[in-house]
């Protein structure tokens, strides 16, 4: 059914066009912000269906407008990091932007870095998010009878180019990384250009070299703020700008290492580089005692330094892996750490990397307001391979595409760990239920098994999320193989139950065959196929349109068990209590304009409380100070507490309004439950046989005592287009990027799944 919009709004939409292709003004970017909303909400409150983008030629140009304008605006922005260690900058651009009344009365010379480098990205951000209302709202991915595919051009790039320790580099990653690294020289080598050409002597006597050698220690910093303005983008979990670029945080966190490596030896170098100096001009004492009322602290930048030392140090993989815990606790120095940066750059350097910084504290706060409700964990299934599946309540209007994670906390077994899981369900096919698998690894999920498998009728869980992608992109492919080893298999247990769902529409268009390749150490790993299938008391079946083939393999046994040594799966009932409430959709995914909101309101209430401080509380006694202007410590703490008031005024304000309505659809949810006598809490129900792997039997062959030959079986994939996606260990999804590399087949594009933070 294709909808036509009506005549009032295609004449508000026209006028939206035209205000859309010239924001001169901040003013005019409001109206456009709040026409676009007001149309929305119009239109649905009015009970006329909302146009989709897909179908609708005006909706679709609005977006792609939006699309230009952040385009443009993203890289004027990164134009802006270009042109800073300039002498066009330094000479003209910083002294015009800087010598205005208003920004000496209002700013104290903040304002040209906000107006420049803070200004574009919030305005991304928050743009952002109508953006991507429109795309998952009004957009119907892939319902078009043409399938979509990849430019020839295009597709080559996003194939692994690099598979080394960094990971598994992607042709448009290297392109990215190589002009990442060329920012960085450009910017270095303009830095120490110019300001050889103006070499200030600090101590009489000094040499010419000895000068020169502390430019370039003071320009190592510099450069490595250019990493600490894009350092918290990929771990900003609920952010608008990922899913702009089709990422997601899961994906991008290796962004987040690779510019912490960097950041840290530029920091290192620094701090080295000055030391040295210190000793070689008999400074050592006096500045490593400083904290300067006029300029940058040095014993603040010596004790970020130590603490980064200390972060820096536990984050490598070797004692991430074995220590986990040790990474995970001396990680939250971060709050000490940016605290004393940011005494030492400045305010003025404050600026230039707070849009990150700025998301994040944002992000940060929504997710402690979603994780003070405890989630209403219904049941759980103990399988024999030692994995449980925790079934919650969810509301129904929280949607989430598959290879979705959830954080869990449980407060019983750790009170600040934080853990992710794969959600294996499936929004569309259970709308009432969210699960996610858990399998026993460490000593945190050990504790976990041994709780279930106690007496206790209820278990106190707070949640995070769900995170995930904005689309279902897998269905593109003509062909999907999913390459799994171990628990890697969770993730393509939610990606066949969305095929599962797509199939049972009319035309569907989803990959003509699903080749599931499971690798596992045991037999009673087999039971992880059991998750594959809805189960909620009634079987669902496979449709026959799909064409689904899995191959299991056991490498550690030889022989097939006998049907006496199988051990069927238990399930557990919890009683929750009347405070727990269904997992609700948190400000993101699923209510961007209300992030949008939060981030437009948040940062304007910042800037606003900034300029009022600053011109009748700072101003005047730097005015008429006698003993030199303001401290210059005192900046940077004011403009960290008043960022921090407008997140948390603006957040809490919007996020209790919300609450409400989750409240009211949580209740609707707890009164289905009425009426269900399922068996007495914390009592364990035995499934003698399972019916979804008698479902999926048909379509599985089981190898014993051997590992998968995966180049055969990948090369031996005659699809034009063929999806392979791997999920395991590190070896594993190497060996397939290797298979999948430019020099192998050219229909195969991969994808690695991995959660090894």
């Amino acid at each position: 059914m294709k909808y036509s919009m009506l005549p009032e709004y295609k004449n508000q939409y026209s006028m939206l066009h035209r205000r859309l292709f010239f924001p001169c003004t901040i003013s005019r970017m409001t109206w456009t912000w709040g026409c676009i909303i007001k149309t929305w909400y119009r239109m649905k409150c009015r009970g006329s269906p909302i146009p989709l983008l897909e179908e609708n030629k005006q909706m679709r140009n609005l977006n792609a407008v939006v699309g230009a304008v952040l385009l443009v605006a993203l890289v004027g922005w990164l134009m802006i990091w270009v042109m800073l260690p300039t002498k066009a900058y330094k000479n003209s651009w910083d002294p015009n932007l800087s010598s205005t009344h208003f920004n000496s009365v209002y700013f104290q010379g903040q304002g040209t870095n906000l107006l420049l480098f803070s200004f574009p990205v919030m305005f991304i951000a928050a743009l952002g998010c109508v953006y991507l209302h429109f795309h998952t709202r009004l957009q119907e991915p892939f319902s078009s009878s043409k399938r979509e595919v990849k430019p020839k051009l295009i597709s080559p790039l996003w194939r692994p180019y690099v598979i080394s320790p960094l990971g598994i580099v992607t042709g448009v990653e290297l392109a990215f990384m190589a002009m990442f690294i060329a920012l960085l020289i450009w910017s270095l080598a303009n830095y120490v250009y110019v300001s050889f050409g103006h070499l200030h002597m600090h101590k009489q006597g000094e040499k010419i070299w000895q000068a020169k050698f502390r430019s370039v220690s003071l320009r190592l910093g510099y450069v490595g703020n250019i990493c600490w303005a894009f350092l918290f983008f990929p771990v900003t979990r609920g952010s608008s700008l990922l899913p702009l670029l089709g990422l997601t945080s899961e994906s991008t966190i290796k962004y987040h290492i690779w510019l912490g490596h960097v950041s840290n030896v530029l920091f290192a170098l620094h701090t080295i580089g000055f030391v040295v100096y210190w000793g070689m001009t008999n400074q050592m004492c006096v500045q490593m005692l400083e904290w300067s009322r006029t300029y940058v602290s040095n014993v603040a930048g010596e004790i970020a330094m130590v603490i980064a030392v200390v972060m820096w140090v536990t984050s490598f993989g070797r004692v991430r892996r074995k220590m986990f815990e040790v990474f995970f606790y001396t990680h939250h120095l971060y709050v000490l750490y940016i605290l004393f940066y940011l005494l030492h750059v400045g305010a003025d350097y404050l600026c230039m990397i707070l849009p990150g910084m700025f998301l994040f504290m944002i992000d940060r706060y929504l997710r402690f307001l979603q994780s003070q409700r405890n989630a209403r964990l219904i049941s759980a299934r103990l399988l024999p391979c030692g994995s449980v599946e925790l079934n919650f309540s969810k509301c129904p209007g929280l949607k989430y595409n598959p290879t979705s994670i959830l954080f869990i906390n449980i407060p019983t077994i750790s009170k600040l760990q934080w853990h992710p899981f794969t959600v294996t369900s499936n929004s569309n096919l259970e709308p009432n239920n969210l699960s996610l698998v858990v399998k026993s690894l460490g000593s945190w999920s050990r504790k976990l098994s041994q709780q279930i498998s106690s007496s206790v009728d209820r278990l106190q869980v707070s949640v995070e999320g769900p995170y995930g992608p904005i689309s279902s992109h897998f269905l593109r492919h003509e062909e999907l193989v999913l390459i799994s080893g171990g628990s890697g298999i969770t993730p393509f247990i939610s990606i066949i139950r969305e095929i599962i769902f797509q199939s049972s529409n009319p035309n569907p268009q989803i990959p003509s065959r699903i080749l599931l390749i499971c690798a596992f150490k045991n037999s009673t790993d087999l039971a992880m196929l059991d998750l594959l299938l809805p189960f909620d008391g009634t079987p669902h079946p496979i449709p026959e349109l799909l064409n689904l083939q899995i191959e299991a393999y056991i490498t550690r046994e030889k022989d097939q068990p006998t049907d006496s040594e199988k051990q069927p799966a238990q399930t557990k009932r919890f009683n929750p209590a009347q405070s727990d409430g269904p997992i609700s959709a948190n400000l993101g995914p699923n209510a961007w304009l209300w992030l949008g909101a939060i981030i437009l309101s948040s940062f304007a209430l910042f800037v606003v409380l900034l300029g009022v401080v600053t011109r009748f509380y700072i101003y005047p006694i730097d005015r008429n100070a006698h003993d030199g202007s303001y401290h210059y410590s005192y900046f940077v703490l004011w403009d960290g507490f008043l960022a921090c008031a407008g997140v948390l005024a603006v957040s809490s304000a919007v996020f209790l309004v919300k609450k409400r309505r989750d409240l009211a659809e949580g209740n609707r949810v707890k009164g289905l439950e009425v009426g269900v006598s399922p068996p007495p809490p914390g009592s364990f129900v035995g499934e003698v046989e399972s019916v979804p792997v008698q479902c999926v039997a048909g379509a599985t062959n089981v190898h014993f005592g051997r590992r998968p030959d995966l180049k055969r079986i990948l090369l031996d994939c005659g699809a034009s287009d063929v999806g392979v996606m791997a999920c395991g260990s590190r070896s594993l999804r190497h060996e397939v990027a290797q298979i999948c590399s430019p020099g192998s087949a050219q229909n195969l594009h991969f994808e690695s799944i991995s959660f090894n933070w």
